[in-house]
C-alpha cells in the first residue's frame, strides 16, 4: 500500500525532531566536557600527587590499608567522570562481587582503562587488589602506597619464582579479599580474547579457591593502542558466575574452559 503524503511528511518532521534533540544534546554536553577536561589538567595532577603522597605519612595508622584503598577507589571514579567515561554493571552482578569469598579474579585486558573500571565497579564490600610487575612496586614515589594496599609484586623474568609469590600471597589472604589477574598478561591485539597464561589456574588449585571471571567490554574503543587521551563513552563490566577447577584435569584443560566461558561472554556484546 502506497504511503500517504500526510504519513510520509509526519515521519520526516519526526525524524528531524529527533535529529534535532540529539544534536542539541550534544551541544549542550559540550561545555560540560570542556570543563571536566579544564579541571583535569588543572586539578587533576595536584589531586592524584596528594593520592600517591598519603601513604608517605599515613601508611602506619591503624586500618590504613582498608581506609587508603576506599580512597583510591573513589579517585578512580572521578578520573572516570572528569573524562565522561561511565562504568555498566548490573545491580545483580554488583550484588554477587559484594557476597564473593574465596576467590580469584580474571579480567581481559582491552585497554589502560580496564583497572580504573574495575575499581569503579566493584563495591567498597569486596576487598581485592592486584598483583603488578615488581619494577611498578621499586618505584620511589609508588612503593610505599602499593605495599601498603597490599599488592602482590610479581617477578615476569622469574615464572617459578613468580608462581610461588603468587601462591603464598593468596593463601595468606582473608576470604573476602581476592587477587585481581590478567590472564591474557598483557592487552590483546585483536579483536578477541588473547592466548591465555595458566597462572590463575595453578594459583586457584593450589590455594584450593575458585576464580571469579569478569569480562570488560569496550575499553579499547574509548582508549585504542597508540592514543594518549581517551574519548567519552561507556564501558560494560560483566560478571560471570564462578569457575571451579577440575583438578583431575590437566591445567590446559582448565584455562581452555575458563577462556571458553570469557570468550562467549566477549563476544555476546
Amino acid at each position: 500500500m502506497a504511503q500517504s503524503p500526510r504519513r510520509g511528511l509526519n515521519r520526516w518532521q519526526g525524524q528531524m525532531t529527533d535529529t534535532s534533540v540529539s544534536r542539541n544534546a550534544a551541544t549542550a554536553s559540550a561545555p560540560v566536557r570542556l570543563i571536566k577536561r579544564v579541571v583535569l589538567v588543572l586539578i587533576g595532577p595536584f589531586y592524584f600527587l596528594f593520592i600517591a603522597f598519603v601513604p608517605l605519612l599515613c601508611a602506619r595508622r591503624r586500618g590504613f590499608r582498608g581506609w587508603y584503598w576506599r580512597l583510591v577507589k573513589r579517585a578512580c571514579s572521578r578520573l572516570l567522570w572528569l573524562l565522561g567515561i561511565r562504568v555498566e554493571i548490573t545491580e545483580a552482578e554488583r550484588a554477587a562481587l559484594a557476597q564473593d569469598r574465596d576467590s580469584i579474579i580474571v579480567i581481559n585486558h582491552r585497554s589502560h582503562l580496564d583497572g580504573f573500571a574495575l575499581m569503579d565497579a566493584v563495591p567498597d564490600a569486596k576487598w581485592f587488589t592486584f598483583a603488578a610487575k615488581k619494577e611498578l612496586c621499586r618505584h620511589p614515589l609508588l612503593r610505599t602506597g602499593f605495599t601498603g594496599a597490599g599488592l602482590v609484586e610479581i617477578d615476569r623474568k622469574n615464572g617459578s619464582l613468580a608462581m610461588e609469590t603468587l601462591g603464598a600471597a593468596v593463601r595468606e589472604m582473608p576470604a573476602r579479599r581476592s587477587v585481581v589477574l590478567f590472564p591474557e598478561g598483557t592487552r590483546a591485539r585483536g579483536e578477541s580474547l588473547g592466548p591465555f597464561k595458566a597462572g590463575a589456574v595453578l594459583a586457584a588449585r593450589d590455594s584450593g579457591r575458585s576464580i571469579r571471571p569478569i569480562v570488560i567490554h569496550a575499553s579499547d574503543r574509548l582508549l585504542p593502542r597508540g592514543r594518549f587521551l581517551p574519548q567519552g563513552g561507556v564501558i560494560r563490566v560483566e560478571v560471570l558466575e564462578p569457575f571451579v577447577c577440575d583438578p583431575t584435569a590437566p591445567v590446559d584443560a582448565d584455562v581452555a574452559r575458563l577462556r571458553a566461558a570469557m570468550l562467549a561472554a566477549f563476544d555476546r556484546a
